[in-house]
């Protein structure tokens, strides 16, 4: 005898309900038209009211939006979310840094680092992705497999997680603790341009946030055919991670450097929309021993960026467990910056933040994925030794 299920009256699978923070004016303003929230001809001026309570208030209820009627008020409510992300842990270093570990949805894990007295006031490392696929040799970030790309609401919140923990709003328009946004957390920001250019439009749009795109700044390894696209899209500020200067070396550093050589990359630069004194691209460069430091290596490194508008910063190598890599002697990076001083380009010598809570440049990493990490290592040392005890 068979058996036929009827499912006509199963439910369908319960979405989440859309957080109108990840949402750009233009989505917004969708949004609230295919929600029937108010018809298409009023959709611009509720869409301005929602945006300002959302981005200048940083309100995360509905009901407090005061100057939008309650019934509509409770429609808003009823269909989205503006709810902020778990702060799993929210740690503070000696120096002052805030390192967030953030839980954006189950087994999705980020990490965001506030950075005190950097920049204009301070500046906030967001991450663009969840784990990482460059396999750089002295990040620990990439260590952790890549799980997924961040939505733009998930790099937003970042933001105003950072906001919150500061105090920040309404968004003031002086004196501002955080000044500065920088993509050089978790992931490769071009490798998620979409989510990451939104982020940047919510971000510096003057009725929110209102950060200046000057003050945003996005690092990427080198994905060569992204850059124009970012520069068109974005107008932000260019970093590249270039580490090295010689393809040889570079291949070991920066995989990503085997399929978009130092040529490609130093031709993609030069012409990067909207280069000039007042907008240089900034190399950064970590210092390692024995390695990348040499007075030989800083004059090839002047040779490679000549006459592109640009500054150096070297970047003092942020030990993590497990490395092989250890930091250049501080009179070896003096020797270097000076070298590239001599040349006429700034080579700032960055002082190396948050250390003792692994927020630094190169150590950030989402807890869970170390926690796995540790438990493994464990494991396998706990398995060596009953092996050892067996022979």
């Amino acid at each position: 005898m068979s058996i036929t299920l009827d499912l006509s009256r199963a439910s369908a699978a319960v979405k989440a309900p859309v957080n109108l923070s990840g949402l750009t004016r233009e989505g917004l303003r969708n949004a609230l038209i295919e929600a029937k929230i108010c018809p298409p001809e009023k959709a611009k001026m509720r869409a301005s009211q929602v945006w300002r309570w959302i981005h200048h208030y940083g309100v995360t209820d509905f009901a407090l939006m005061s100057d939008i009627g309650k019934e509509t008020r409770a429609a808003l409510a009823d269909v989205f979310t503006l709810a902020r992300p778990e702060i799993v842990e929210r740690q503070v270093s000696k120096d002052g840094t805030r390192k967030y570990l953030i839980r954006t949805a189950p087994g999705i894990e980020v990490e965001a680092v506030y950075i005190p007295d950097v920049g204009r006031a301070g500046a906030l490392c967001v991450s663009s992705q969840v784990g990482c696929t460059l396999n750089c040799t002295f990040c620990h970030t990439g260590t952790q497999k890549l799980v997924r790309n961040l939505t733009t609401a998930e790099i937003v919140a970042q933001v105003q997680v950072a906001r919150d923990d500061l105090e920040e709003w309404p968004s003031p328009k002086e004196d501002r603790r955080l000044s500065n946004i920088v993509f050089m957390g978790m992931g490769e920001p071009l490798y998620n341009l979409d989510s990451v250019a939104d982020a940047i439009d919510i971000i510096s749009d003057n009725e929110g946030i209102a950060l200046s795109r000057r003050r945003i700044t996005v690092s990427t390894s080198g994905v060569v055919p992204q850059l124009q696209a970012l520069g068109d899209r974005t107008a932000a500020m260019l970093a590249i991670s270039l580490h090295a200067t010689n393809d040889a070396l570079r291949d070991k550093l920066v995989p990503l450097n085997k399929k978009y050589p130092l040529d490609q990359l130093m031709a993609g630069i030069r012409a990067y929309p909207g280069l000039a004194n007042t907008r240089r691209v900034t190399f950064e460069y970590v210092m390692l021993k024995g390695v990348n430091d040499s007075p030989d290596e800083a004059r090839a490194l002047v040779k490679l960026i000549e006459g592109i508008p640009s500054k150096v910063n070297l970047i003092p190598f942020n030990p993590w467990p497990g490395t092989d890599y250890e930091c250049s002697d501080w009179k070896t990076i003096e020797r270097f910056a000076a070298i590239l001083n001599k040349a006429g380009y700034a080579s700032p010598i960055r002082t190396p933040r948050g250390r003792d809570i692994l927020a630094a440049c190169g150590q950030l990493k989402s807890e869970s994925e170390k926690q796995r990490a540790s438990a493994r290592i464990k494991a396998e040392r706990e398995a060596d030794g009953d092996d050892a005890a067996v022979a």
